[in-house]
């Protein structure tokens, strides 16, 4: 009887393409790596270790001298398909998943600094974010200094002098300011500063950091990655000498790491994004565009319509589009807020975003409700303040559903 297991056989070693594949192409097939079985689908490798055929060869691999995995903390390879094919969509030299968003975001910039570093930020971002960097850093002697991000003058003032590493949300969450990556990245790096930029709002779809001038990109995979709500994941990319002299290292002894099941959810969710986020961004430009002509809202932030202050940037940044988000601002306060969400029939109220359903949610209530009253002022959210997260529906459906609710 033969050693090996039935039906298998060795892989298929067919030339790859001669070409420049798009990036449609990469979503479906970068980073496949099949088995002797030729399984069509990517492999889920639900394991947690590794098995040797020596001693000898399991000290070689923990050596770093032989190519073998050894760990579920530290590497699998269903992750690493995962990895691969999101490093190839952003054009990075490495990319390491983790267990969420937050742990992406932390990590990022925790392997970086020690007491007495600096790190400069945009000011408005997600409530977590805000709370990490200036709530824990400081903790352990690391200060943080937020600036407006859509001002040149506040950031070159705040990059002339020594800064560790400058961490930018754009669009940002909730009301879609747009910060201008490529100046930014240009002044951080007059002063040595790593940049990272949490692309999340954008999706690997319509913005590219690293070819903008960032050093590192990070993303809540739960978002438009995964994109159906199912699965938590997170992830950190960008050059080799960063992933594996400061990151890696870092993740590897504090241990955020992704679930193969939950990597294997978002490598198949690769294959559909780009269908899902260019049909979610259409919706959204539509909606937006019908909110702006409502005579109940005071303001509608959307990257994609002209009334946005920084829409011209928006569209060199994000590749001609507004992206799945809206900010919405009623005239009025909470108690009309509440009224349109409790109205809507077919809109969702849930605090997530990039989803295959529209979602809508009270910030100052839910996401940000962490942050004090000034901060959440100084970010412009009030209380009357809305998030609209635009997904598959039909567009007609969608604006029906808010015209009906508006109407209440």
């Amino acid at each position: 009887m033969s050693k090996k297991p039935w039906g298998y056989q060795p892989i298929n070693n067919r030339p790859d393409p001669d070409w420049d594949l798009n990036p449609q192409t990469d979503s479906v097939r970068a980073g496949l790596a099949r088995s002797g079985f030729g399984e069509t689908s990517e492999a889920l490798y639900l394991t947690s270790g590794f098995t040797y055929s020596s001693a000898e060869e399991a000290e070689t691999a923990f050596k770093d001298e032989l190519d073998h995995y050894l760990y579920g903390r530290f590497a699998n390879p269903t992750i690493s398909m995962f990895e691969n094919r999101l490093a190839t969509l952003e054009g990075a030299e490495r990319c390491i998943a983790t267990g969420s968003g937050m742990s992406a975001m932390f990590a990022s910039i925790a392997c970086l600094v020690e007491k007495g570093d600096r790190v400069v930020a945009s000011a408005s971002m997600f409530s977590s974010c805000h709370v990490v960097l200036t709530e824990f850093l400081p903790k352990w002697g690391v200060t943080t200094d937020l600036v407006n991000g859509t001002d040149k003058a506040a950031w070159e003032a705040a990059l002339s002098k020594p800064t560790k590493a400058v961490f930018i949300e754009t669009p940002s969450n909730p009301l879609m300011d747009i910060v201008d990556i490529k100046m930014v990245s240009e002044l951080a790096h007059k002063v040595g500063a790593v940049v990272i930029v949490d692309n999340v709002m954008a999706s690997p779809v319509y913005q590219k950091p690293l070819e903008l001038g960032a050093d590192v990109v990070m993303y809540s995979t739960t978002k438009h990655i995964d994109g159906q709500g199912r699965v938590l994941g997170g992830a950190v990319l960008g050059s080799e000498k960063y992933i594996l002299e400061q990151f890696q290292p870092f993740i590897r002894h504090t241990g955020p790491a992704i679930s193969p099941f939950n990597a294997w959810v978002m490598v198949k969710s690769l294959e559909t994004m780009f269908m899902r986020v260019e049909r979610m961004n259409s919706n959204a430009q539509a909606v937006a565009e019908a909110l702006e002509k409502n005579s109940k809202i005071k303001n509608v932030r959307y990257p994609g319509l002209k009334s946005h202050p920084q829409h011209e940037l928006a569209m060199r940044q994000m590749n001609g589009a507004g992206g799945t988000t809206i900010g919405i601002e009623f005239k009025g306060g909470k108690s009309e807020a509440f009224k349109f969400m409790n109205s809507l029939r077919v809109i969702d109220i849930s605090n997530n975003l990039g989803d295959s359903k529209s979602l809508i949610t009270h910030p100052a209530s839910t996401t940000h409700r962490r942050l004090a009253p000034e901060v959440q002022a100084e970010m412009g959210i009030t209380e009357s303040t809305l998030r609209l997260s635009v997904g598959l529906e039909h567009v007609d459906d969608l604006i029906k559903d808010i015209d009906q609710a508006l109407k209440k």
